[in-house]
């Protein structure tokens, strides 16, 4: 998300306390709601695909897992983040709409409601984007907009009839170029971003949006496309993403910088799926593929970034606690166990023991998630900044010290992922 001007606020409306901050957090919440409700609809249909006993035994949400977790949940929680940052109060449809597309597609309405509201709700994006580009045009913006518009694609195609397993690079690309976007934007303070670094990650990601209209007419020739753009992609991630610096400090820096490399270390595993592979539409290397970068890489996404963005949203603090760290290990370990063991040796007892603990592994960071909140705010640790960096003149908060290392921003201008 780019770097928008934020109005001038005074007192308490600045804090997000007062009374006229009150309406809005309040309308948040309920677009967050919805997101949860996709969540947790999404894991239901996730337990009946593996084959074990859910909360409710519904064919219709394993039919729409993907679609549902995807625009659902995490399109409605992204995007609700673009539209604070905005702050025009048209640009509330976008997450307005991408939540009721969620909840249409889980109650008795025809499937068709809520592939239409998804479409309405993708369209929206697009214009936030083009207010984003308006104040701040820059290459970051470009690419988290190949993103919106592969996320578009996905839903016009899926109420055309296309199968979601056709459909999967739009919908990968729909959130890795968002947050590969996200990404080069707070990387600036590298000092290996520069404009050719800026061009290479252009370049990168037309390649994989060229690359995921030919998987669509011409699956032979598309996907290996698809799969040299991703691991390029990784490539470029690693040597200009400053976690890969930030990992050598404490406290939530060292959090952040973990949970983004682990998620960049799974879209190797999707490249080199598509590049060795070819198409997969089904049987565990599709598996393999769907859940490495939905769960290994945008989970792992969200966990990192929940710190540092949600109270942008919320205008309650969510402190930084160690015990985060739990739900992030359990995720990437469940995983491991998934799907180089489950996946790759046809073993369907760990592909269901890892997907249990998969869902375990989310709902736990969830519950420590609204834990702290509740609890408030505890400072962060005293050494935030990486070892052998210089000290430097005049005070600083540790919530500012985390933002400048981490390349986050404050609060009420960052992005969830």
């Amino acid at each position: 998300m780019t770097t928008l001007s934020p109005l001038r606020r005074t007192g308490s409306a600045a804090r997000g306390t007062g009374p006229a901050a009150r309406p809005r957090v309040t309308g948040r919440l309920v677009f967050l709601l919805c997101g949860g409700i996709a969540l947790l609809a999404g894991l239901d249909g996730a337990l009946l695909l593996l084959g074990l006993a859910a909360p409710v035994d519904s064919t219709r949400l394993s039919a729409v897992h993907g679609p549902l977790m995807v625009f659902g949940f995490v399109g409605t929680v992204v995007v609700l983040e673009r539209a604070v940052a905005v702050r025009r109060g048209w640009a509330y449809l976008a997450p307005g709409l991408l939540g009721a597309g969620g909840l249409a597609l889980i109650s008795p309405l025809p499937v068709v409601v809520g592939q239409a509201a998804l479409v309405a709700g993708s369209i929206m994006l697009l214009a936030v984007y083009a207010e984003i580009w308006q104040k701040q045009g820059s290459v970051s913006t470009a690419v988290q907009v190949l993103g919106a518009l592969a996320g578009l694609m996905a839903t016009i195609f899926w109420l055309r009839g296309i199968g979601i397993p056709q459909l999967a690079p739009l919908l990968i690309l729909y959130l890795v170029l968002t947050i590969a976007g996200e990404r080069l934007e707070l990387s600036r303070i590298s000092p290996t971003v520069n404009r050719r670094a800026e061009g290479w990650m252009l370049g990168i990601s037309l390649a994989l949006s060229f690359g995921s209209v030919v998987a669509l007419v011409w699956p032979v020739a598309g996907y290996p496309l698809l799969g040299t753009g991703m691991l390029a992609l990784v490539a470029w991630l690693f040597r200009h993403d400053i976690a890969t610096r930030m990992v050598r400090s404490t406290g939530l820096p060292r959090y952040m910088a973990c949970c983004l490399l682990a998620g960049y270390g799974w879209l190797v595993v999707v490249g080199g799926i598509w590049l060795l592979q070819g198409p997969v539409y089904s049987g565990p290397g599709y598996d393999a593929m769907m859940h490495a970068v939905f769960l290994g890489f945008v989970m792992s996404m969200i966990m990192a970034h929940a710190p540092t963005i949600l109270p942008a949203v919320l205008r309650r603090p969510l402190p930084y606690r160690p015990v985060m760290y739990l739900p992030a290990a359990l995720l990437h370990v469940s995983l491991l166990a998934r799907v180089l063991f489950g996946d790759a040796y046809g073993w369907p007892v760990l592909v269901q023991w890892g997907g249990v603990f998969n869902i375990v592994a989310v709902l736990l960071f969830v519950a420590i998630a609204v834990i702290s909140v509740v609890r408030g705010t505890t400072a962060l640790p005293a050494r935030t900044v990486p070892r052998g960096t210089p000290k430097q003149s005049g005070a600083q908060s540790p919530a500012a010290a985390a933002q400048k290392i981490t390349g986050t921003r404050p609060a009420s201008r960052g992005s969830l992922l």
